[in-house]
């Protein structure tokens, strides 16, 4: 299948503490059990990543079409042959998978393969202190920008997806509004992101999070 934007509409971020030193073979069973038979069901991954720094986190996207197809996909695969049979394995390299953001579009989304060589992801975590639309404009017209023309290209702009959890057996983030934002980088622009991130200190409730990614072999997003 080929990426489309319509698997966008809803998209989860999910972050998972591992057991220690269990983080590869949990990405082996993923890969291996895990692509082709969600996807089958109904939605789309994105990108399966490790944190670097972090070595028993475990990151990985997935996107729907709308929330009920969100419910109907999740109750597809969750209760069927292929989670029976494997999920219980993936469990047990897991502390917590609760660490799960619900968002929306709020701007450009995530670029179609192209085949690049693997590169670093940051994805960037704000909780603004006004409303959300509002901050995702500022960053849209002035921030964005600034960042394209000294080299880092930022992409995947999503908000909080308001609407009740339509699958409660999986647990999101709740009570908390977010603006999220992807970007390639190298090493050389960390000055730079720290500088943004200090400039936008004022719009925000808390300093925002950055994670570093390095994508897994069959992540899409690279």
């Amino acid at each position: 299948m080929t990426d489309s934007a319509e698997f966008q509409s809803v998209v989860e971020l999910r972050r998972y503490t591992l057991h220690p030193g269990r983080r590869d073979e949990l990405i082996e069973l993923f890969e291996r059990e895990f692509v082709e038979t969600q996807e089958a069901c109904g939605m789309r991954l994105f990108g399966q990543f490790h944190e670097v720094g972090e070595p028993d986190k475990f990151v990985w996207l997935r996107g729907f079409r709308d929330m009920e197809t969100r419910r109907a996909a999740l109750g597809s695969f969750y209760f069927g042959p292929v989670w029976r049979e494997h999920g219980p394995a993936a469990n047990e390299t897991m502390i917590d998978a609760s660490d799960v953001l619900l968002l929306r579009p709020s701007g450009p989304g995530f670029p179609a393969p192209d085949g690049a060589s693997d590169s670093r992801v940051l994805v960037t975590i704000c909780h603004p202190t006004g409303p959300v639309k509002e901050f995702s404009e500022y960053f849209a017209d002035t921030v964005a920008p600034a960042l394209r023309e000294s080299g880092v290209e930022t992409f995947g702009h999503f908000e909080t997806e308001p609407a009740e959890n339509t699958f409660p057996r999986l647990p999101v983030r709740e009570n908390e509004t977010v603006f999220v934002w992807f970007a390639k980088a190298a090493e050389e622009h960390r000055e730079l992101l720290d500088r943004t991130g200090a400039g936008l200190a004022s719009r925000l409730e808390r300093p925002w999070q950055r994670l570093e990614l390095t994508p897994t072999p069959r992540s899409r997003l690279r």
